[in-house]
């Protein structure tokens, strides 16, 4: 034996190589350095005695367009161990079951805290849509999809989603979407309403028309604009000044967080034509005005836009009379101011006191 030979002998000796390479089982979780990307496989190093071997589709749950730009030679990675070495000392590795592994603990942890989450839409399947959540493969029915047209038009979108179903040892996966959108307008709304404050003006957009006003959404919240809000003036019904989609800008008058209503007007951000009513008229004076309303006690008649005075039956005539008899609405009529009270909104009117034949009705005037 040369001295060469002698001295290499003596080394092993003392040097245990076996003992430096990292021994690893079938199961155990591993990380790796990526030392070279082929079409069919990547080679890792995880310290062993060869290169350990991550097959392509042990890489990702997903289709994957582009291998280089998804996994480049100097990444550092987090393997599963698939097989332990065989004949060559090489290790089968997968980089899916890792992932996989973290994203059901994620699943099932935002399954229990109710949370809402976004994946993206990878394909179409029969009865719903598929998505990328948490580098699982996940199922969104379509009865719980909340978007309108074709489902391709969904490919590549993000949604919000919430989990109805998770069952790992099934591999079974399943998401709302419908869910999704109402828990955010839920939380939308609660924000809002803790954020408004009587007096406070905002801006909302006419969503729906009622006999007794309109609904005006406030950007994920709706509130009530009474007909009694909507204008100084008498309106038949909301739909004669209001369309659907036509967007104001609105006073706060109530807000019930409890009951989670608001109430709004569109007349007080208009000027208050009573507030200027005292520089023009006075009691005893003679006005002309149109009959706007019959009731069982008198007429309301309109003086000026968004002004309307009452005309009591008992100062309709002399004697008793029935308003219809008198008046009629639309009916253009003159009238004594008989009490002026602009500080309460109130002005009373008297066809009796203008004098024998002083109705103003055109049959008189002519």
């Amino acid at each position: 034996m040369s001295a060469l030979d002698q001295i290499s002998a003596e080394v092993e000796e003392v040097i245990d190589y076996d003992s430096t390479f990292v021994d690893l089982q079938q199961g155990d979780i591993v990380k790796g350095r990526v030392v070279r990307v082929s079409p069919d496989e990547i080679l890792v190093d995880v310290g062993g005695k060869s290169e350990g071997v991550i097959p392509i589709k042990e890489l990702s749950s997903q289709p994957i367009p582009n291998l280089r730009e998804f996994i480049k030679e100097g990444e550092e990675l987090e393997l599963y161990v698939l097989r332990e070495e065989d004949e060559d000392g090489q290790l089968t590795l997968s980089k899916r079951r890792v992932d996989q592994a973290r994203g059901w603990v994620q699943a099932t942890k935002d399954f229990e805290e109710e949370n809402v989450i976004h994946a993206r839409v990878t394909g179409v399947v029969k009865g719903g849509v598929i998505v990328d959540a948490y580098k699982l493969r996940g199922f969104v029915p379509a009865s719980q999809l909340r978007t309108k047209g074709s489902h391709e038009d969904l490919v590549g979108q993000e949604l919000p989603l919430k989990i109805i179903e998770v069952d790992q040892r099934r591999n079974k996966l399943i998401l709302s979407h419908r869910q999704a959108v109402a828990a955010e307008k839920g939380k939308l709304r609660a924000e809002i309403l803790q954020n408004l404050e009587v007096g406070q003006t905002v801006t909302g957009k006419v969503v729906r028309i009622a006999d007794f006003g309109a609904f005006v959404d406030l950007g994920g919240i709706d509130g009530l604009l009474p007909i009694s809000e909507i204008s100084w003036q008498r309106i038949q019904h909301p739909s004669n000044v209001l369309n659907i989609g036509d967007e104001f800008t609105l006073k706060v008058l109530k807000v019930d967080r409890e009951s989670h209503k608001i109430s709004l007007s569109l007349k007080q951000l208009q000027e208050d034509p009573w507030a200027t009513l005292a520089q023009r008229y006075h009691e005893g004076q003679l006005i002309n005005g149109k009959v706007t309303k019959l009731a069982s006690f008198g007429a309301f008649v309109e003086i000026e836009p968004g002004v309307e005075a009452l005309l009591p039956t008992a100062e309709m005539a002399d004697h008793q009379v029935k308003p219809e008899e008198v008046v009629e609405v639309g009916q253009e009529i003159q009238a004594l101011i008989k009490r002026f009270r602009p500080d309460e909104k109130r002005i009373s009117l008297s066809l009796r006191d203008l004098g024998s034949g002083g109705s103003g009705s055109d049959e008189d005037e002519d």
